[in-house]
């Protein structure tokens, strides 16, 4: 059992927060909404009022925040993460969330000034497998800090790989989601494509699904695009955050990506026409609508 401080206590933060006090962990969460960290109670965390109150006398904290600036407004200043972890020996600060590698990199360096150790390990797997536990973590840092954290990441997780140095874990998670996002909207085209010809979606999908062209997106979010659900498990607009993060890094490293630069915008506009509450998975109404299709009657007449 340990003292594990958890920052951002959102639609992912939540219930890997509650895994860890499934698991025996004592669990002090923070969040900037006042009725967030009050439904804490709910799994059994303890809220706390402020960051330095959540982080004090922690062995672990871990955050899971929407952007860039919400981590470094966390992690900085005189009530930020490293002033209350400093002098604190043992205690370690693991960012889960998705951000800029180079945001990453710069947050090593702060933590490690103050004697701090730091991982950035960002998750693949959406909402289901926050709560299932099967996140996927991807780790840049010391891999003996991973080491130390190991048992808690092991609780959130089914695979955690230590993927190289300080920002590597966002790196790796840029690449991740260049890939989600290209494979929804492939499939958001496929669906089109099959309705228009009078296919069968569902038997075709489920024919697909067992080939070359399956993959873990049409598996977990496939039904729900046939049936044009788009609940939010992940944000449109969270996934346009992360695409703009992948285009920036190219940019800064000279990269032409131009599979990942259409997909980008599709994303964008999404976003910029109202959809960015929706499910990314939304990628596939918009290119029905590209096509004069109505998904509605569409479905209804599969």
């Amino acid at each position: 059992m340990s003292e594990i401080a958890f920052i951002g206590v959102g639609t992912m933060g939540a219930p890997m927060a509650a895994l860890l006090v499934k698991a025996g962990h004592r669990v002090r969460c923070y969040s900037r909404t006042a009725t967030t960290r009050e439904a804490v109670r709910d799994f059994g965390g303890r809220p706390a009022d402020s960051v330095l109150d959540a982080v004090s006398g922690a062995d672990l904290t871990i955050t899971m925040l929407p952007d860039s600036p919400d981590v470094r407004s966390v992690a900085l200043g005189k009530e930020g993460i490293l002033a209350g972890l400093a002098g604190s020996a043992g205690a370690a600060w693991v960012d889960m969330s998705t951000i800029d590698p180079g945001v990453a990199r710069e947050l090593h360096q702060a933590a490690a000034e103050r004697g701090i150790a730091m991982l950035d390990a960002p998750v693949s797997g959406g909402e289901i497998a926050a709560k299932e536990g099967t996140l996927s973590v991807m780790v840049g840092g010391d891999a003996s800090v991973l080491t130390s954290v190991r048992p808690a990441l092991d609780v959130l997780s089914r695979v955690v790989v230590h993927v190289g140095p300080a920002g590597s874990g966002q790196v790796a998670k840029a690449a991740n989601q260049l890939i989600v996002a290209g494979n929804l909207a492939l499939l958001g085209e496929a669906l089109t494509f099959l309705r228009r010809h009078g296919a069968d979606v569902g038997r075709v999908f489920e024919a697909l699904g067992q080939g070359l062209a399956g993959s873990t997106v049409m598996e977990r979010r496939g039904a729900s695009m046939l049936a044009a659900d788009y609940t939010p498990g992940f944000r449109v607009e969270l996934h346009d955050k992360d695409l703009r993060i992948v285009q920036r890094a190219a940019q800064d490293n000279g990269l032409s990506l131009p599979v990942t630069a259409v997909v980008a915008q599709l994303m964008a506009a999404l976003k910029a026409r109202g959809d960015g509450k929706l499910d990314h998975t939304a990628l596939a109404k918009l290119v029905a609508e590209l096509n004069g299709a109505d998904e509605k009657s569409a479905q209804e007449g599969e």
